[in-house]
C-alpha cells in the first residue's frame, strides 16, 4: 500500500475512534446570529473568529479536503510547539480559491475553527504541515445546506443554486467583492455517517443588515 493510501487509512481510523466517542453537542462551532431567511438558504453573521487553514493545490475537491485535513489532524493530535491537543471542532470548511483552473478554481484553503480555549493564543504548528493562522472579522455569510456527501460532483450544482437563489432576494448584488474564496463547503459529519448528513455552501456577502443584531443567535 502507498504512503500516502496508508496515510489516509489511518486518519479515517483515528476519525472513526474519535466521533464515535465525542457527542455531537460537545463539538465546538463558530457563533453566529442569523439576520435573514429564506425558503432555501439563510445569511449569518459570524463573530470574529480563529482558524488553522491547510493550503492545498489540487483541482479535485474532495482530494484536497482529505489531504488538508490530514495536516489540520496532526496538529490538532499534538504536531505543535506546544505539543497540544485540540478538541475537534465542527464544520470542516474547504474554501474555493478562484482563478484560471478547472471550474475557476485553481486551490483551495481546508480549515478548522480553534476552540475557544485556544482562540487567542493559537499553538503555533510545526513548520513541516504548512499551515497558518487566519483570523475572520466579524462578517455575513450567505448560507444553503444540502444533504448527502459533498463531491467534486454535486458541490458546483450547490453553489449555483445558492447563486441563483440569491440573484431572486434582496441580496442580489451583495456579494462581497473583497472575499478571496469563490465559496466554501462546510461539512459537519463524520466520513463514516451515512444518514442525516449535513453540509453546507457558504458565500460571503455584505448589507446593511450585517450590522444588525440576530434573530437568533448559535
Amino acid at each position: 500500500m502507498e504512503k500516502s493510501s496508508m496515510l489516509l487509512v489511518s486518519l479515517l481510523y483515528m476519525l472513526l475512534i474519535f466521533f464515535s466517542v465525542c457527542p455531537a453537542d460537545a463539538i465546538e462551532s463558530p457563533h453566529y446570529s442569523v439576520i435573514h431567511t429564506e425558503s432555501d438558504f439563510e445569511v449569518r453573521l459570524f463573530r470574529d473568529s480563529v482558524w488553522m487553514s491547510a493550503p492545498v493545490e489540487d483541482v479535485s475537491f474532495e482530494k484536497a479536503t482529505k489531504f488538508g485535513f490530514h495536516r489540520l489532524f496532526q496538529y490538532i493530535q499534538g504536531a505543535n510547539m506546544n505539543w497540544s491537543r485540540i478538541p475537534m471542532t465542527k464544520p470542516v470548511l474547504t474554501s474555493i480559491v478562484p482563478g484560471a483552473g478547472p471550474l475557476h478554481s485553481s486551490a483551495y484553503y481546508v480549515r478548522f475553527y480553534l476552540p475557544l480555549n485556544f482562540q487567542e493564543t493559537p499553538p503555533l504548528p510545526l513548520a513541516e504541515l504548512n499551515l497558518k493562522t487566519t483570523s475572520w472579522p466579524s462578517h455575513c455569510i450567505a448560507v444553503r445546506k444540502f444533504s448527502g456527501f459533498a463531491r467534486d460532483s454535486n458541490i458546483v450544482t450547490e453553489a449555483e443554486k445558492l447563486s441563483s437563489s440569491l440573484s431572486r432576494s434582496q441580496w442580489a448584488y451583495s456579494t462581497s467583492s473583497q472575499s478571496k474564496y469563490a465559496y466554501s463547503i462546510a461539512q459537519y459529519d463524520s466520513p463514516f455517517q451515512f444518514i442525516g448528513r449535513v453540509n453546507e455552501v457558504w458565500v460571503d456577502v455584505t448589507g446593511s443588515g450585517c450590522g444588525s443584531n440576530g434573530i437568533a443567535t448559535y
